[in-house]
């Protein structure tokens, strides 16, 4: 299976699983030197993210949902984004290089219509190709999604879902389709 395909299935679960709806927002965080089997941060591949990105963003222009592009440490974890996911964001001035953002970012702010970069995002649910962490961009309560198609070229993929908090105590009820 090919970069391209091992991505579009990975998306394609966690839609599924995550029950995301039209306008959610994913987080991705990626390390392409992890799908290329090297280690975090040492093999930046601009090809790679290339087929990951397009694999990812035609999905989600036919779901309908956005994409949120973790970039690396190099600049503090920011989110790429379009415009249109966020219109009353605070923008922050940067534009990602592999070397400087990673990969994935560079792609998505080359090929997303009105690029953005925020510092901080709640999104829906998430997928975190090689470990990078994406967490601090998920909604409060995050839910791990166990998937079938869980690498990458040689990146593990965890991913995850959110869910509204629980409020109220013993006494309340829950929206079932909310869980």
């Amino acid at each position: 299976m090919s970069i391209y395909e091992e991505a579009k299935a990975v998306i394609t679960e966690l839609y599924e699983k995550a029950n995301l709806k039209e306008g959610s927002i994913l987080v991705v965080g990626c390390s392409t030197s992890e799908v290329v089997g090297s280690k975090i941060g040492t093999n930046s591949n601009f090809e790679v993210a290339g087929e990951i990105f397009d694999a990812l963003y035609d999905f989600a222009q036919d779901k309908q949902v956005y994409l949120a592009i973790q970039c690396c440490e190099h600049l503090n974890r920011a989110i790429i984004t379009e415009r249109e996911a966020l219109p009353f964001a605070e923008v922050v001035n940067v534009v990602p290089q592999s070397k400087a953002g990673g990969s994935l970012a560079t792609q998505a702010y080359n090929k997303f219509e009105e690029p953005i970069a925020v510092e901080e995002i709640k999104a829906d649910a998430g997928i975190d190709i090689g470990f990078t962490l994406i967490g601090m961009h998920l909604k409060r309560v995050a839910v791990p999604l166990r998937l079938e198609n869980n690498k990458i070229g040689e990146a593990l993929v965890i991913a995850a879902r959110t869910r509204p908090k629980f409020i109220g105590g013993e006494r309340a009820i829950y929206n079932e389709e909310m869980l």
